[in-house]
């Protein structure tokens, strides 16, 4: 079978990018454990990625285990080196680049484990939504794929919360700084949720910009009035508008068409240009309200559906929209993480490893998604998913699972490719059979 790491030519010259940021033996290990998390359909553990990668026979599983403890690199220089990599090939020239942010709890069990702590969990059932685990702050920029209607976040940097520590919007504040200082070239529009309108992204500098959702007893104020020659310190705000529902009561609505989630669909929305002092103190913003009058929502009873804040003073309204709908493309990246990387079920416990494990498998996700798109994607991709599963009859786009799918029987080719004019043996046929069944699990 396999007598060392071998990898196809497409995907070696993507971890190639890498290499700056490992010594020699640490990138060796480095390439083997993302193929290895790439292939590994269960138990993507530190020993089952070093078995996904076809070496547990080869190497010690100490040698997995120290990359993550031990060894010498930062998650910090690894994704900033990614970030170059997503803006050089799946962002235009000169575009301004969309970062969302979130934070999101990989669950864990255990009183040892670095960091650990009872944090709010979405995904959890009921109504206590609490789950113990390390909870991580995730930046991710936002692109827009060749071959899918919908934007995709891919992650690059990633903080650790702790409790009593930094809280987790001055994580993600010192994360959007980090990525504004490294394209200090570049326009950066943030889209975050509620929990990170407040004021530790007061201040952004200048190309800088964050769109997010307003509470509903969020208090916005009229721009200070110019001063007329009174003597006394300059007022900082004007007169008390209120609250966004009073804002839906007293300002027109207009009739726009905007684009979100896959969809173009026509609304109503109305916008007004205000302070909000109670969180970003004296930054000017926009607060763009919207509703559909075609469903019942939560208009009903606010007069709006979603009052959205941008600090952005010159995109269009629906500009605006659209960047923040794409927000939502972190919580699918979340998701697929998971449940088809299986990131987080790696039970590392000491510091070091624990602060890395969980960006490794971030970035191998935003990895297979580039090396898709440069050299992997191919039109009959989904006509063939298609074929395989008629019952997909509206499918049109590639998924995440199947990119992952092709990516995984490259890496079987390449690992059973012969070298040797001998036929190969009964033995050899049906571990290629296996694993290639194995690559769609």
């Amino acid at each position: 079978m396999l007598r060392g790491l071998i990898l196809p030519g497409t995907l070696s010259r993507v971890l190639a990018t890498f290499r700056p940021c490992f010594t020699a033996p640490t990138f060796e290990v480095f390439t083997a454990l993302v193929a290895g998390l790439l292939t590994q359909p269960v138990s993507r553990t530190v020993c089952g990625m070093l078995t996904g990668a076809g070496l547990a026979q080869v190497w010690h599983h100490c040698r997995a285990h120290r990359f993550f403890s031990t060894a010498r690199w930062q998650p910090h220089q690894v994704g900033l080196t990614l970030a170059d990599l997503l803006t050089t090939c799946l962002v235009s020239p000169g575009a301004p680049i969309t970062v969302a942010i979130d934070d999101t709890l990989f669950r864990r069990r255990g009183k040892k484990i670095h960091a650990a702590g009872w944090f709010h969990d979405g995904s959890t059932a009921g109504q206590k939504k609490i789950g113990y685990g390390n909870n991580w702050v995730v930046a991710a920029i936002v692109v827009t794929l060749p071959f899918r209607t919908r934007p995709v976040a891919l992650p690059v940097l990633a903080a650790l919360a702790m409790k009593g520590g930094t809280s987790k919007p001055d994580l993600g504040r010192d994360l959007l700084d980090t990525l504004a200082e490294r394209f200090s070239d570049r326009d950066i529009h943030l889209v975050a949720d509620a929990a990170y309108g407040n004021g530790a992204f007061m201040g952004l500098g200048a190309g800088m910009s964050i769109t997010t959702r307003a509470r509903t007893n969020a208090v916005f104020y009229h721009l200070p009035p110019r001063r007329a020659g009174q003597r006394g310190r300059p007022r900082l705000k004007g007169q008390r508008i209120g609250t966004p529902t009073t804002i839906a009561t007293t300002t027109p609505w207009r009739t726009a068409t905007v684009s979100r989630y896959g969809t173009t669909s026509t609304v109503q929305l109305t916008e007004v240009t205000c302070l909000w002092y109670g969180s970003w103190r004296t930054d000017t913003v926009r607060v763009i309200l919207v509703r559909d009058t075609t469903r019942t929502t939560t208009s009903t009873a606010h007069g709006y559906d979603i009052a959205l804040v941008t600090t952005d003073l010159h995109a269009t309204p629906q500009e605006i929209i659209t960047r923040y709908a794409a927000r939502w493309s972190i919580e699918v990246t979340f998701s697929d993480v998971k449940t088809l990387l299986g990131v987080g079920q790696a039970r590392n416990r000491v510091p070091k490893a624990v602060q890395r494990t969980v960006p490794f498998g971030l970035f191998c996700h935003s990895i297979l998604i580039t090396w898709y798109t440069l050299h992997g994607h191919d039109p009959d991709d989904t006509t063939h998913r298609r074929t395989t599963a008629p019952w997909y009859r509206t499918k049109t786009e590639p998924s995440t699972l199947d990119m992952l799918i092709k990516l995984r029987r490259q890496i079987i080719a390449a690992r059973f490719m012969p070298t040797t004019p001998r036929p190969a043996t009964t033995q050899e046929i049906m571990e290629v059979q296996q694993a290639w069944a194995h690559a769609a699990a």
